[in-house]
């Protein structure tokens, strides 16, 4: 199974060649790679998937799946 998750873009033009982002998914921040897309922008959202931003995601739909995220860990937290 392959797990990709919304993360927004806090910082672009990272690393060596510039093509890197950090991101930031619930206060944890990670440099990601942007070398699969163009303009990519602060504030932005982008699917995220083994360290490379696969696509931009509409930032309505961003917040409707980290919801649905934050859902499933409270109910598996409060789960027997």
């Amino acid at each position: 199974m392959c797990l990709a998750l919304p993360v927004r873009v806090i910082e672009v033009g990272c690393g060596p060649a510039g093509d890197w982002a950090m991101v930031d998914l619930g206060g944890v921040k990670k440099e990601i790679s942007l070398a699969l897309l163009d303009d990519v922008q602060v504030g932005d959202y982008v699917i995220l998937h083994v360290g490379y931003a696969l696509s931009k995601l509409d930032p309505e739909e961003a917040a409707r799946t980290l919801a649905l995220f934050s859902e499933m860990a409270a109910s598996s937290a409060a789960a027997p």
